[in-house]
């Protein structure tokens, strides 16, 4: 069986899905690997690397998808600008799809791998469980995307992230305020404290107050009406109005005093939860700094711009897409470590073995052969 990494198309993606370290294993498997020329440039991975490794490297898209068993991407296929075609379409009836999919966002897509007979599996839908970490792709990805919030935050911010003692004397450290600690925002937390800032996080889940004092950040807590606050997944619930009002207050109260707020909140499924209003910006000190890695859904921030840098009333608040992107050369590593990891799961003996009483599997496939498997 052949699997195909082909260069991703959607404007801005520097990552890819294989990196040449991999290859060789998959190799070793029984497996033939092949790249499209140039996919792993924008990681920094060249074509020779993947030569070395055993890859053969394929120069025309359309051979490289029509002789593929397996197909591995990082964002979902879409129109291919220059072939005029769907990547779909030039996939052959019957391959497998690996790919960040969002199925529950594009039934459109759905629709197209369903009526090409293509078995896809989503990254994004692999189930939070013990035995599926190594594959959890949305994990290995926000770990980068909270690394960099912070990297943002700290350029745009005028002045330093730690203490320093100097001949001109004793500078204070920046306060950052971190919402949301799921895996971006603990990252997030993890590196301001590594550079210095004194951290404060708050979260709808009481369970992870450990897990932010023990990066060192002071943890903001209130009593919420709901019991139970996270999904089985792990992912927080949406709040009633009440505890909505509540968290919003608490927020409300410590965001004035703060310099930088990474903003990291998400509910599965829905907007992202409306946190800090135009009115607490307006009371924010200027020259402090909001980074919403939620403004791909809406964003925390009421003034919020998807992909956008604007300032209101002195403050910098930026909306940042697709920030793993913009560090290519682990992200793609964490990424074709986890699509690497699925991999060994599917194959056996060379070859494709789909057992959908394996709970990983059966979350992870969004379509096959010719049927939707999640409605």
């Amino acid at each position: 069986m052949r699997i195909a990494v082909p260069k991703e198309i959607v404007a801005g993606e520097r990552r890819v899905a294989l990196v040449p370290a991999l290859v060789a294993p998959l190799i070793k498997s029984g497996l033939e690997v092949a790249v499209e020329a140039g996919a792993g440039e924008g990681a920094f991975f060249a074509d020779a690397d993947y030569e070395k490794a055993g890859a053969k490297i394929v120069a025309e898209l359309a051979a490289l998808y029509r002789e593929a068993g397996i197909v591995l991407k990082v964002q979902r296929p879409i129109q291919h600008p220059v072939l005029g075609k769907h990547e779909v379409d030039l996939m052959g009836e019957g391959s497998v799809l690996i790919s960040f999919l969002q199925p529950a966002s594009d039934p459109d897509l759905v629709r197209r791998l369903v009526d090409r007979k293509i078995t896809s599996l989503s990254m994004d839908t692999i189930p939070r469980i013990s035995r599926a970490q190594s594959m959890d792709a949305l994990s290995s990805q926000a770990t980068v995307a909270g690394y960099k919030a912070v990297l943002i935050a700290a350029f745009f911010l005028g002045k330093f992230l730690p203490m320093l003692t100097t001949a001109a004397g004793t500078i204070r450290p920046a306060k950052v305020l971190v919402l949301g600690a799921g895996v971006a925002g603990l990252q997030a937390i993890a590196t301001a404290r590594r550079l210095g800032a004194v951290v404060l996080a708050f979260d709808v889940r009481p369970a992870v107050k450990e897990q932010v004092e023990s990066l060192g950040a002071k943890f903001l807590q209130i009593e919420l009406a709901e019991a139970q606050t996270e999904d089985e997944g792990g992912y927080a619930r949406q709040l009633s109005e009440e505890s909505h009002r509540r968290e919003v207050e608490l927020i409300g109260s410590n965001v004035k005093d703060v310099d930088a707020v990474i903003t990291t909140a998400l509910i599965p499924g829905k907007p992202a939860p409306r946190l800090i209003s135009k009115e607490m910006v307006a009371e924010m000190r200027a020259g402090s700094v909001i980074v919403d890695l939620a403004a791909e859904a809406g964003g925390n921030c009421e003034l919020t711009e998807c992909g956008k840098e604007v300032v209101k009333n002195g403050v910098t608040i930026y909306g940042p897409v697709n920030l793993p992107s913009t560090m290519p050369v682990h992200a793609s590593q964490m990424y074709a470590r986890n699509v690497s990891e699925l991999l060994k799961l599917l194959l056996k003996d060379g070859g494709l073995n789909l057992d959908f009483a394996d709970e990983i599997i059966k979350g992870a496939c969004v379509t096959h052969e010719g049927r939707e498997m999640r409605s």
